[in-house]
Parts: structure tokens; sequence; C-alpha cells
């Protein structure tokens, strides 16, 4: 993985506490706050994905069809844990 150098300004108070936070993880400050970037970057992915999943199961239809589903599966049975992924 190709490494870029940046330079960015924080408050004091928030070094600090990324030194500190990076230090009782064992981490360097550049590996600390890659990670945490990479964290934040994912999350705002997943939310996308979330409030998306969302939307397309607000629908009132395929809300129904959804249920119905759901409670056929409860009626046959089915054991989650043999579902293979």
């Amino acid at each position: 993985m190709c490494l870029i150098k940046i330079e960015i300004a924080v408050p004091g108070d928030l070094l600090l506490a990324v030194d500190d936070d990076a230090r009782m993880r064992g981490e360097s400050r550049d590996r600390f706050v890659a990670r945490v970037l990479r964290e934040s970057v994912l999350a705002q992915r997943d939310a996308e994905v979330t409030r998306r999943l969302d939307d397309l199961f607000s629908e009132p239809d395929l809300s129904r069809h959804q249920t119905r589903v759901a409670a056929d599966l409860d009626v046959a049975g089915t054991d989650w844990n043999d579902e293979t992924w």
C-alpha cells in the first residue's frame, strides 16, 4: 500500500488525546489516526447502506411480503443455525 504524507492542524488537546489513546493501544500516532479515519469512512458507508435498506424495506408492499415470508418460515420451524453463508 502506498503511503502519502499529509499535514493537518488540530487543537493541542485533541493531539494529546490522540497520542494518549495511541499509546494505550500500542500504536504509533500515524497508525492510530489512519485506523480511526478508515473506521470513520467505513461507518459512513455502512450508515448509507443501512439508510438505503431502511428506505427499501419501508415500502408497504415489500414490508407486507417480508412479514408473510418471515411468518411462513416461523411456521415451518426454520432453524437459523442451519443456515449457511
